[in-house]
């Protein structure tokens, strides 16, 4: 074997990895230990070709699957006795997950493959698999009872678990590898002579590839082809690579701005900035650096610059993708997601999340997170309400972050000229196509947080109104789920709270379903005696629908009870939002808009039914 001492790092470094992954493939803690130890050792006999791989582990980790999966067939999700609870809870809920969805959403928390590599492994189109991804991830945080943001956690019991175990030296998988070698290469020397013996000769395929008496296949040389792919040198971020406070200054409105810390972020709890959810997107970064900018006079404004290095493109890009989840489901009290745009030209990838805050006096926030190449930064401020800045320059200020980042180790494209187009908020529910608490307005002059139950089975439809009492649960129906709203502690009527319910159905019949539910308001005023329909908006397309009315139904000669709902459509996906107010805690007619508009929005990321 060529270098033995690299083959032996990177056994030593990636078979925990493996395990924990086919561990939780399989639910077969054995199988998945041996079937990691035999795809090392078919590595060993091959490593000569995988170490020139630009990814060697995706090579192992697509064999050590396959054997996981053969061995444990027999045994459907075996588990050892005594498991912690936690462990056995997370097994318990990945067993139940169909395995193109557990493997799509495993390879996706355990590895730092791209969406387009996970799709390859799992033999799916990237958009299926996409979509299989967002189904997982719901149905796992709705069996472990968590938020979507929490599922990378539930894996970390299982790790310390697999990393109890004993594994044979890199020098036993070694041998077993070459003693693989040598059979094969008896079987090859045996497969030539019968070949000479018949044809006497012994050729190359059009292809450029020929026979080896291995038994391997390998392309013939070609001066084109790189001599191998090293592991890459770690990235450093240098404090000029931040912005200044000049920077800050032309961009935010403000006066006397300054830096008043700049810093790797690892004292206190490194929460920085507003909705931060964790230290560092990437914990496994190689480098990182925060700076704080404050500016001075009346209603003074803040920034926060977060920048990090990581050791691979892919595990930026993840990163990238943690980061831009805290803001887009900013976990704040009585925060409102606002708007959410992409920034093309800027970096590799890039994105603005505005938002607005509801404590006294209220804030706007700008958020701004950007990768190129390993580097991932977010630009963040927070100014008083109204006093915020356009975005047009908040896009500005993120492209001269990264410019700052242009040119340096591991740094990818540059900044051009900021362009911004809004896009579909980032799915961040626990069922991705739903509201989140990030979504709803405040209400009346309630000043506590809204908090979500927990999506369910849309067994009882809580949106409807007594003028539909739309049923999700029926045939053909599919992906129904349904969770309310509401304000503990507000002292709020009983019958107070928002309801959304969802599900998918075939295009004709999802359009048929919103006609149904249409119909049924049209003639309601007329079919019960004492309730008033009004339509308040209307919109009616071949793919989409969305319609939202006020009813107002009489309890008795001295009350009345007035009601929000919509209905939305986009092409398989349908939602229907209703609104229960209480005199103290009431939502006009523009926020409910609104908020139906931002569902209709979110049904883009609802599986197929």
């Amino acid at each position: 074997m060529r270098d033995p001492g690299q083959f032996d790092e990177f056994y030593k470094d990636v078979r925990t990895r493996l395990l924990l992954l086919t561990y939780c493939l399989t639910g077969d803690l054995g199988s998945s230990r041996a079937a990691v130890r035999d795809a090392f050792v078919v590595a060993s006999h091959h490593w000569r070709k995988v170490s020139r791989l630009e990814d060697p582990e995706a090579w192992v980790r697509v064999r050590a699957c396959a054997h996981a999966q053969r061995r444990h067939t027999a045994k459907l999700w075996h588990r050892e006795k005594g498991l912690d609870p936690e462990v056995k809870a997370t097994l318990d809920a990945l067993g139940k997950l169909p395995l193109v969805q557990r493997k799509v959403l495993l390879l996706t928390e355990l590895t730092t493959a791209s969406l387009a590599e996970i799709a390859r492994e799992a033999s799916l189109p990237r958009q299926d698999a996409e979509r299989e991804l967002q189904t997982a991830t719901a149905q796992l945080a709705m069996l472990r009872e968590v938020p979507t943001t929490s599922i990378r956690t539930l894996f970390d019991p299982i790790r310390l678990h697999v990393e109890d175990g004993r594994w044979p030296r890199a020098t036993i998988i070694r041998r077993s590898g070459a003693a693989r070698r040598r059979t094969h290469t008896v079987i090859g020397v045996a497969a030539t002579v019968a070949a000479l013996v018949v044809t006497g000769t012994l050729v190359t395929d059009a292809g450029g590839v020929r026979p080896t008496l291995a038994g391997e296949r390998m392309e013939a040389p070609q001066s084109h082809k790189p001599s191998g792919s090293p592991t890459p040198d770690p990235v450093a971020v240098p404090e000029d690579t931040l912005l200044t406070a000049e920077q800050v200054g032309s961009q935010v409105p403000g006066s006397g701005w300054a830096v008043t810390r700049t810093d790797d972020n690892s004292a206190g709890d490194g929460l920085v900035m507003p909705c931060q959810a964790g230290r560092y997107a990437d914990p496994r970064g190689t480098a990182a650096l925060v700076r704080v900018f404050e500016s001075s006079g009346k209603g003074s404004a803040e920034a926060v610059q977060a920048t990090q290095a990581s050791a691979t493109k892919k595990a930026a890009e993840r990163g990238f993708r943690t980061a831009l989840s805290w803001f887009a489901g900013c976990a704040d009290q009585r925060s409102q997601l606002l708007e959410t745009r992409e920034v093309a030209g800027v970096g590799d990838e890039a994105m603005l999340v505005v938002l607005r805050t509801w404590d006294e006096p209220g804030s706007t926030v700008v958020a701004g997170v950007a990768r190129t190449g390993r580097l991932t930064t977010a630009v963040v401020s927070r100014s008083p309400l109204g006093r915020g800045p356009k975005l047009t320059r908040s896009a500005a200020l993120l492209g001269s972050a990264v410019t700052e980042l242009c040119g340096r180790t591991g740094a990818g494209a540059c900044s051009a000229d900021p362009r911004l187009r809004t896009v579909a908020p980032v799915p961040v529910a626990t069922v991705p196509g739903m509201l989140a608490e990030v979504d709803l307005p405040p209400v009346g002059k309630v000043r506590r947080p809204w908090v979500g139950t927990e999506p369910r089975q849309a067994r009882d439809n809580a949106a409807a109104t007594g003028c539909d009492r739309t049923d999700f649960s029926a045939k053909p129906m599919t992906n129904d789920a349904t969770r309310t709203f509401l304000v503990p502690g507000a002292n709020l009527r009983d019958e107070f709270g928002l309801t959304e319910t969802v599900g998918t159905l075939p295009e004709r019949r999802a359009a048929g379903f919103v006609d149904d539910v249409r119909d049924r308001l049209a003639s309601c005023s007329k079919k019960q005696m004492g309730t008033d329909v009004d339509r308040i908006r209307h919109l009616e397309a071949k793919h989409r629908d969305l319609t939202i009315w006020r009813v107002t139904t009489e309890i008795s000669d001295q009350r009345s009870v007035s009601y929000l709902m919509g209905i939305v459509r986009d092409r398989t996906s349908v939602a229907q939002v209703g609104f229960v107010p209480d005199p103290a805690g009431g939502m006009s007619a523009d926020a409910f808009v609104a908020l139906v508009d931002r569902a209709l929005a979110r049904l883009d990321a609802m599986p197929r039914p």
